[in-house]
């Protein structure tokens, strides 16, 4: 199963967190309290634990722990704690993708009621990422902490060498790819790891505001459509020609080809930025610049989301509360961990900072940040659904019967179409 970019960074970069347990100790007579628990995954569990290091001092009689396990681990506990009302945590870290299984079920507190307020910070957030936190009835259950601006990372140099610029890339996804016939002539590199990627965003690009990437409003599935056509055509059209490596990002060969300059593209969140410069690929520094997205799209690539289950301790709704104030509410700390974890704020009153006017390095001094910050206030809202992810397996699995044994692509997205249907009716 191919994992969307954003959550192999998940998997790899804190293979060696997972089931880790960090607690924060007041003193003896704290220790007949039960702590309050947040529950996290890699890269999270570090910001959590940054402002717990401190947070309890100032609550005397406070205990704090973090049990943070790998993604997939973290996201199946999680689903089956809520289901069970067993082994609650106080506050649960959540990534996009999952939301909308969380969000439209009954585990979650309602944090629009009065006794959290949460409504009144709407206009402090980017405004996709807090309506997507919106179930059904359009509460808020979830308060936004980090997202993934999306940009298209390109090689300058190699773009210098096949006699192309910017807006050769991003003038259409039709120009992109007849682009990258022309980077793979002149420069032997291909265009781009993989094909799901460029699909995606197709799909993403072309998705009516206030519904979802493969469901519309009303929950039905829409994988027919006009925008899943083209994103499989043009699809196929990359891998006919040869345009994609086929290798999954974040593996080995994946970051071989980056190190070499094999691969002319990538389609990712800005955070992608730091993972190259830091370990993925550093030898290619200043090589590398960013753009928006072709046809003006405007997608997020993850982020970050905390919650409190509607079953947890009531004795400490509150306290968790305040604590998810802190972790999405509080400018510097946003900032910290946008320095530090690439966390992209979602908090509008962090991006006004000079950090966002310096250049990047990697980018060969390029002000990307603000490029990002762009793209952040024109994300779409997206109506999540709770068989989003079971969804992009289904349509994953129809483009590689599409990619590898022919089958026609209007027959692929039948048969998607007709089983999102049977599952949507369960």
């Amino acid at each position: 199963m191919f994992t969307p970019p954003y959550l192999r960074r998940r998997h790899v970069l804190a293979a060696a967190a997972g089931g880790v347990l960090d607690m924060a100790v007041r003193p003896a007579v704290a220790a007949e309290l039960p702590p309050l628990t947040v529950a996290a995954f890699p890269l999270v569990d570090v910001i959590a634990k940054d402002l717990l290091k401190g947070w309890a001092q100032s609550r005397p009689g406070v205990r704090t722990q973090v049990i943070s396990r790998q993604y997939d681990d973290h996201h199946t506990a999680m689903t089956t704690a809520l289901s069970t009302s067993g082994h609650l945590p106080d506050v649960i870290a959540l990534e996009t993708a999952y939301l909308g299984r969380f969000s439209l079920g009954a585990g979650l507190e309602d944090l629009s009621a009065p006794s959290f307020g949460a409504e009144r910070f709407k206009d402090r957030f980017v405004p996709f990422a807090i309506d997507t936190a919106r179930n059904r009835q359009g509460a808020i259950v979830a308060m936004p902490s980090d997202i993934g601006p999306g940009s298209l990372f390109y090689r300058v140099d190699l773009l210098g060498q096949a006699g192309l610029k910017e807006a050769d890339l991003t003038a259409s996804w039709e120009a992109y790819v007849d682009a990258g016939l022309q980077l793979k002539a002149r420069t032997g590199a291909y265009l781009i790891g993989d094909v799901r990627l460029l699909k995606d965003v197709v799909v993403r690009a072309g998705t009516p505001a206030g519904e979802g990437y493969f469901f519309d409003n009303q929950g039905r599935p829409q994988v027919t459509s006009p925008r899943f056509v083209r994103a499989f055509e043009l699809a196929r059209q990359v891998r006919q020609r040869g345009l994609d490596a086929r290798v999954e990002v974040w593996l080995n060969d994946w970051a071989e080809l980056l190190k070499r300059g094999r691969l002319a593209t990538e389609i990712s969140g800005g955070w992608m930025a730091g993972q190259m410069a830091n370990w993925v690929a550093p030898g290619t520094a200043g090589k590398w610049r960013v753009a928006q997205l072709p046809e003006h799209t405007y997608c997020s690539y993850g982020g970050t989301y905390y919650a409190i289950p509607r079953r947890s301790a009531p004795e400490k709704k509150q306290l968790a509360w305040q604590l998810i104030q802190e972790l999405t509410l509080d400018r510097q700390r946003q900032l910290d961990a946008f320095r530090s974890q690439d966390a992209f704020p979602a908090l509008l009153a962090a991006q006004d900072d000079a950090f966002f006017d310096e250049p990047v390095p990697f980018l060969g001094g390029q002000h990307a940040r603000r490029l990002w910050r762009e793209a952040a206030a024109r994300i779409p809202a997206v109506r999540m659904h709770r068989q989003q992810k079971f969804a992009d397996e289904v349509v994953n699995a129809e483009l590689d019967n599409v990619l590898e044994y022919g089958k026609p692509i209007a027959k692929a997205l039948e048969d998607a179409q007709a089983l999102l249907v049977h599952r949507a009716n369960r």
